[in-house]
């Protein structure tokens, strides 16, 4: 069953990213995006290049997330991703709040699962 549950969690969170990050080029780009976007959130992004760049970050980790590779990595890289998209949605756009609430349970449980590949993280004094 944990073994599911995991496996669902990513998928899941690699297709929300891979689907998300193709669609905020298709707002850079000046497409109509096949995904609703928050009027708030293209607020936030005054300088184009960190749309560019967040956009790029989610389609790599949706990649990685759903072939299964640097799982770790690509949770690293989401942390501050995943933070915003709940702060957002939480304090500015409600529209979306129950789907960035099952973003956060679906992250925080891989988190969870994968919590000793960041245990040497959190490590008082490193090894050398």
């Amino acid at each position: 069953m944990n073994k599911v549950l995991l496996n669902l969690s990513r998928i899941f969170l690699g297709f929300i990213f891979l689907i998300a990050g193709l669609n905020g080029y298709f707002v850079i780009f000046e497409f109509e995006p096949f995904i609703a976007t928050s009027p708030e959130a293209m607020e936030l992004f005054e300088f184009e290049y960190l749309l560019i760049f967040e956009k790029f970050l989610e389609i790599v980790c949706g990649v990685l997330l759903l072939s299964n590779r640097f799982v770790p990595l690509a949770l690293a890289i989401l942390s501050p991703i995943v933070a915003n998209i709940f702060l957002l949605h939480l304090i500015l756009d409600h529209s979306l709040l129950v789907l960035a609430v099952i973003l956060v349970i679906m992250y925080s449980y891989l988190l969870f699962c994968y919590r000793k590949s960041f245990k040497s993280v959190l490590e008082k004094k490193p090894s050398h």
